[in-house]
């Protein structure tokens, strides 16, 4: 697995699946107690509408929490130093590792997930003409009020035993969740400090370039924010940001993870026609 080294002296591991002549390129941002190879389906899909994807197991997460805390499974998840705010200019770095080997020329997509769509969104903040479309799914406005910090699985946990029941209504994804090393179910909260957690709290920036393409996905369900989280969201991107082209899309029933939810071919194909619909040349 390729690596780059942040600031910090950390290897961030990560991967890509190029085709030729991309339609786009898409940066996938994935959540916090995971890792990339969680995202196979999504690649697959993705590569067969012609569109190439890169990924990196973020500080402390996958390869490179392994490679950084020395094999120490029980660490992953551990920011280590510079915390949240080295992870999210980790997530920046590797934009400009894609731009310098994709080039400018080739439609750069940010697509993040859950933990990833809230350093998503603190990027599109402070780095708004660096993509060419942004897409979060499994997000929530950033406030107390609209973005649950308690236990994710409270609605849930009558459903199973593991405590990832919030996650999808496939079992398997939870009971796959809980085999995998390389995952962690420790909250946010705890792996970061309260502080460090903190700092992901914000609401969109204003003046945001107009034309850029948002794409909001969530699950009804998804006990991170859901539905009318996301629609605030929506709104303030559209009111506050600017943006002249947001798309909301909710999956009714659907949990957090919408990629790994029982209508995952469904999600998939939505993405894929959004994406189309703004760079697919005829």
């Amino acid at each position: 697995m390729p690596t780059f080294t942040d600031p910090q002296g950390v290897r961030i591991h990560y991967q890509h699946w190029r085709v030729p002549e991309p339609v786009a390129v898409v940066q996938l941002v994935h959540g916090v107690g995971e890792h990339i190879g969680r995202y196979g389906a999504l690649v697959e899909a993705l590569n067969a509408a012609g569109y190439s994807v890169w990924a990196d197991d973020h500080r402390g997460h996958g390869q490179t929490g392994f490679e950084q805390h020395g094999g120490d499974l029980d660490r992953m998840g551990r920011l280590g130093p510079g915390g949240l705010r080295a992870a999210i200019h980790d997530v920046h770095l590797f934009t400009g590792v894609i731009r310098e080997t994709e080039g400018d020329g080739v439609p750069l997509v940010l697509l993040g997930h859950s933990w990833g769509s809230l350093m998503a969104q603190i990027l599109l903040e402070r780095h708004p003409h660096d993509w060419d479309a942004v897409v979060l799914t499994g997000t929530a406005y950033r406030t107390p009020i609209h973005m649950n910090s308690g236990d994710l699985n409270r609605r849930h946990r009558h459903l199973g035993t593991t405590g990832l029941e919030w996650l999808s209504r496939d079992p398997a994804v939870a009971e796959a969740f809980v085999a995998d090393p390389y995952t962690t179910a420790v909250p946010l909260q705890q792996l970061f400090g309260l502080i460090e957690a903190a700092r992901l709290l914000g609401r969109p920036g204003r003046g945001l370039p107009e034309e850029l393409p948002l794409l909001i996905m969530v699950g009804s369900d998804d006990a991170l924010g859901g539905e009318k989280s996301a629609l605030k969201l929506a709104n303030a991107y559209a009111s506050r940001g600017g943006l002249a082209d947001v798309t909301l899309t909710v999956y009714d029933g659907a949990r957090h993870e919408i990629f790994n939810e029982t209508n995952q071919e469904e999600v998939r194909g939505d993405l894929v026609r959004w994406l189309d619909e703004r760079f697919a040349v005829d």
